[in-house]
């Protein structure tokens, strides 16, 4: 593969989120300080995963932010993120990893962690293919807040998560789960489509699930990261970790009508 097929280009800039890097930068800063005022009274804590919607950022970028803006007290420390989110346009067995070595954004290339990546791909279940990575916006709107946080100190593993187990998605993680340096994003909007007072109930439940580390209590219709979610859960369940909300809200009550909305929530686990 020649140089210029290395790096995957950005897919959805322009559409999820800014493509021009300073109204990209300063949307993402004017999010995580309206964040940071909202978390003034939270004690920072290392965290080990964090739970982020992925809608266009006008949705869900405010609800995004107040996971994010707790990594701030810990960008020195992370090293590494392993991303997980769910295909959203190409269907495959298993959990699909990319053969480049950066991912490129408005703000500059995000480089791979290639070891990992090759440990990663002793598990059966784990494959290397470009394919379902080349459109899917579930992982690349992440990139940029994490480049506003973090800056240029990180590695990425992105991976997406066809149809797999949550117990595929448990095994990934507990090959990194002791590691201080690595920290674990898994990206999931919650309910799509149904009306405001419909998409809040439902939203609760899956709320409640998660915050009492119950995967078995997540249906299909809940979360569009299903997998990935309850993958983490059955690790956090396994390590004694404790989950907090940090954000619950839906298209409604950010930038979208309410006669159909999508559900947007923020975790983090420590």
């Amino acid at each position: 593969m020649n140089t210029s097929t290395r790096v995957r280009p950005p897919a959805v800039a322009g559409m999820f989120y800014p493509d021009d890097p300073q109204t990209l930068r300063s949307t993402i800063v004017r999010y995580l300080e309206a964040a940071a005022e909202d978390e003034a009274g939270l004690k920072p804590q290392p965290l080990k995963a964090l739970i982020v919607p992925h809608a266009g950022y006008i949705y869900s970028g405010p609800v995004a932010a107040h996971a994010y803006a707790r990594l701030i007290p810990q960008r020195n420390e992370i090293r590494r993120v392993i991303l997980l989110g769910p295909a959203h346009r190409v269907a495959f067995r298993g959990l699909a990893a990319p053969s480049v070595d950066g991912f490129m954004t408005p703000l500059g290339r995000v480089p791979l962690d290639r070891e990992a990546i090759e440990h990663l791909r002793e598990l059966p279940f784990v494959i290397e293919s470009d394919t379902p990575h080349a459109q899917e916006h579930s992982l690349e709107v992440q990139l940029p807040f994490l480049q506003v946080v973090l800056g240029d100190g990180f590695k990425l593993v992105p991976i997406v998560v066809g149809d797999a187990s949550p117990e595929e998605v448990s095994r990934v993680l507990e090959l990194f789960w002791d590691d201080p340096h690595t920290l674990i994003l898994i990206s999931s909007d919650l309910s799509h489509y149904l009306d405001y007072f419909s998409a809040r109930e439902l939203d609760r439940l899956t709320a409640e699930a998660i915050e009492h580390l119950e995967p078995e209590a997540i249906a299909y219709e809940q979360a569009c990261g299903r997998i990935p979610i309850q993958g983490l859960l059955l690790e956090a369940r396994r390590h004694g970790a404790h989950v907090k909300r940090l954000d619950l809200r839906n298209s409604g009550d950010t930038a979208g009508p309410r006669e159909q909305v999508v559900g947007y929530g923020a975790w983090e686990v420590a």
